[in-house]
């Protein structure tokens, strides 16, 4: 069964399995309606307790999900206390019982690669995966939770060499540097994710959930960070040194067009 919304569509494979495909076109840029639509439904994985696996995947094979929609910061929601709705989301996540898999053909940037990091488990296409946090690049700060995420999982200098560089990273680094639980050759990706996700949907949910929630005590980054991390990106959009990177990477769009968004590390290398 299958239910769409605007940009998800969540097939239920089995009350124990779902699948959720991204597909906000024409780049799968991190919009506050995706970000709302998301946040809805890490709500939903949370009280249905049936749920034991949830694989994320794109419509759109040149972007996994690509970076925040900068243009729109200032629309991005907020939870009626006032804090980020997209924090709150990835932190939701990644604490959820449900095991979340992202499945990753594309491009996999800035705020994308930090929804890819708050899943459990990510899954490359050998030839098609890309990853990179632009932030820096462009004048900003990370504020998704690369920063906090990925020394943990790469250490902190590697950590530091991806986001101070912005640049693009393919599926085999990804996999070598350990920002990639595996890459695997494009045919077999759908696959082995798929097998996957039925092999943990036949397990008991209570150890499933149990065994995740014991491994995150030492591996997550605590609550505040992200929140603090989200704060100082949003203040960074105020420095002068993002506006005149951000017009010159627009000058370039206007005259390389798509290109930019599909080789952005190397604009980004050349403002």
């Amino acid at each position: 069964m299958s239910t769409t919304s605007r940009l998800l569509t969540v097939t239920r494979h089995s009350a124990a399995r779902w699948q959720v495909t991204i597909d906000a076109p024409p780049l799968n840029l991190v919009t506050p309606e995706l970000v709302s639509e998301l946040h809805a439904l890490v709500a939903t994985l949370e009280s249905d307790h049936q749920v034991q696996v949830v694989v994320f995947d794109s419509a759109n094979e040149a972007f996994f999900v690509s970076h925040f929609d900068l243009g729109r910061a200032a629309e991005f929601p907020v939870l009626d206390d006032g804090r980020p709705m997209w924090t709150d989301m990835v932190l939701r996540l990644a604490k959820a019982s449900a095991v979340s898999i992202a499945s990753i053909r594309g491009r996999t940037r800035g705020g994308g690669d930090e929804f890819a990091l708050a899943c459990d488990l990510r899954y490359a296409s050998r030839e098609r995966a890309v990853f990179q946090q632009p932030e820096v690049g462009v004048g900003i700060l990370p504020g998704g939770g690369a920063s906090e995420r990925l020394p943990r999982l790469i250490g902190r200098d590697r950590a530091l060499e991806a986001i101070l560089t912005s640049e693009d990273y393919d599926a085999d680094t990804a996999e070598r540097y350990g920002w990639v639980t595996r890459a695997l050759p494009d045919a077999d990706l759908d696959g082995f994710v798929d097998n996957l996700a039925q092999r943990l949907a036949r397990f008991d949910g209570q150890a499933l959930g149990a065994a995740k929630a014991q491994v995150g005590l030492n591996t997550l980054p605590d609550d505040h960070e992200l929140y603090a991390a989200y704060d100082a990106y949003f203040a960074s959009l105020g420095w002068p040194g993002f506006h005149d990177r951000a017009a010159r990477l627009g000058a370039e769009a206007a005259i390389h067009g798509a290109d930019v968004e599909l080789r952005l590390g190397h604009y980004l290398g050349l403002l």
